[in-house]
């Protein structure tokens, strides 16, 4: 079992509690030989977690002997100042406004204190748990502030013991027995690993870009090479700070969690796939059909259509011609995308498009039996795929169909079968974004190759992607992880 201490600035403050022969001050566990048994818990109770005081260096101290310590040091970090904790309380916004009932009914501030993850509040103990997922810290105080009718964290921060009230005390005492008990005497991990990774995942998500087993496949390859790799939700937010790098494996979005997981994720200077940077430029069509043009890649015809530009409309007809593609700048899996076969369809469907977004992309149709899909990871190329459209359709996904004819078949080959024009292309256009894992759609008409779009995110899925290369897709991703780790720990070699 292992050993705890609990660490305090003045042993006064553990006065109103039972003693207990684990108690020491800062100064004894400073002064106190580092132990040579694995599994060293410390609960640091330092009144002062001010950059540089006790309660900073207890953790850091505890940190460099390689003792478990809540708060860790990044903690204490994140919740000196605001704008390095803000991006975590934004993911709790929906939950606060669903709790907002019980933030009191009169008055514009509340205080909530948090032991341990636990509140007696039984309406807030859902909240409760989620900042301590956010801020390990065994006394959190949160305060909110209403704003109209609505609710919003103001500010976060942790409370030593000596400013607890006596019926705090109880709640205190009864939080650190039940978390000591069910958290830090878990078993450690028999086996040891040179990194951890993170896979984020949603397991219900309809179309997501790796199925179960294909994910079971990442946490394998990872393991054979000395990664320790988990599934997580976006409920672990909060626990990106035990990680060594973030693999993403939800579809992205800029306004979604997994923009700011990967946010977090830079914060705390981890690798991460997708990056906010890759995120960002490929969500846009918009974007990518500029970057693409400027950059002069093969793309089929394009015009940006404005709302305030009716005549644009007339333009796209007789430079594209007819029937044309249109576009909203951030659909995915071939939501947001239509065919127009006259410039009555062209000015009905802007209309209906113009009243969500200012700019549509227009582009020449290119009707092919299927696409390429170039899987591109750290600027060499992964995986070839033939995508055949969807029976009796022009797309690959056909949305409004169910079952089979959903969506098309496909035909995987080795990256040196398919056609290295395609390639090239493929792996050029992706040096425009970053070093990350990307998936580019081309459409091949004779010896014309046509870049559709670079996807961040794109699909690895077991008996797809992988039906070429087998395990060895898995490693070679998990190898790209085990690089990159190694290169922002040592630097590059």
């Amino acid at each position: 079992m292992s050993k705890q201490y609990i660490v305090v600035e003045d042993l006064a403050d553990w006065t109103p509690f039972f003693p207990s022969e684990n108690l020491l001050t800062f100064e004894d566990y400073q002064q106190q030989d580092p132990s040579p048994d694995e599994g060293v818990q410390i609960i640091n109770l330092c009144r002062d977690h001010e950059y540089m005081g006790r309660g900073y260096y207890c953790s850091l101290l505890a940190e460099a002997r390689g003792d478990r310590v809540l708060p860790s040091v990044r903690t204490i970090n994140e919740l000196s100042r605001r704008q390095m904790y803000s991006l975590g309380l934004s993911a709790l916004d929906k939950l606060v406004r669903k709790k907002q009932a019980h933030l009191g009914k009169d008055g514009s501030v509340f205080a909530l204190r948090v032991f341990f993850g636990t509140t007696l509040v039984e309406e807030l103990r859902s909240l409760a748990r989620q900042l301590f997922d956010l801020f390990p810290c065994p006394v959190l105080e949160a305060n909110f502030q209403r704003i109209g009718e609505t609710w919003a964290i103001e500010s976060v921060q942790s409370i030593g013991i000596h400013q607890l009230e006596e019926s705090q005390q109880d709640e205190f005492a009864d939080a650190l027995d039940q978390f000591s008990r069910q958290v830090w005497r878990r078993s450690r991990r028999k086996k040891r690993y040179a990194y951890d990774l993170a896979i984020l995942a949603d397991p219900e998500e309809k179309l997501p870009p790796s199925s179960k087993k294909a994910l079971e496949s990442f946490v394998l390859a990872g393991r054979q090479i000395g990664i320790d790799t988990e599934i997580i939700s976006k409920h672990d937010y909060g626990r990106l700070t035990e990680f060594d790098a973030l693999f993403i494996r939800e579809t992205t979005a800029v306004d979604h969690h997994t923009y700011q997981f990967a946010q977090k994720a830079e914060h705390l200077r981890i690798p991460v796939v997708d990056d906010t940077n890759s995120i960002l430029k490929c969500a846009n069509k918009i974007y990518l059909a500029e970057l693409l043009r400027d950059n002069e890649l093969a793309t089929p015809k394009t015009l940006v259509l404005y709302r305030d530009k009716p005549e644009s409309l007339a333009a796209a007809g007789e430079e594209l011609g007819l029937p044309i593609v249109l576009k909203i700048p951030d659909g995915s899996f071939s939501k947001g995308v239509y065919k127009v076969n006259s410039l009555a369809e062209l000015k009905a469907r802007t209309a209906e498009l113009f009243e969500s977004s200012v700019l549509v992309l227009a582009q020449e149709f290119m009707y092919t039996d299927f696409d390429w899909r170039i899987g591109v990871l750290g600027g060499r190329p992964l995986f070839a795929c033939k995508y055949f459209m969807s029976k009796g359709h022009w797309q690959i996904y056909n949305h409004a169909a169910t079952g089979s004819r959903r969506s098309g078949g496909f035909t995987t080959m080795a990256v040196e079968q398919a056609p290295q024009d395609a390639v090239k292309l493929a792996v050029k256009a992706c040096g425009l974004i970053g070093k990350g894992l990307y998936g580019v759609d081309i459409k091949q008409s004779g010896n014309r190759f046509a870049v559709i779009e670079i996807n961040d995110n794109p699909n690895i899925d077991a008996g797809v992607e992988d039906v070429h290369l087998g395990k060895l897709c898995y490693l070679r991703v998990m190898e790209h992880f085990f690089s990159e780790m190694e290169r922002y720990r040592y630097g590059t070699r």
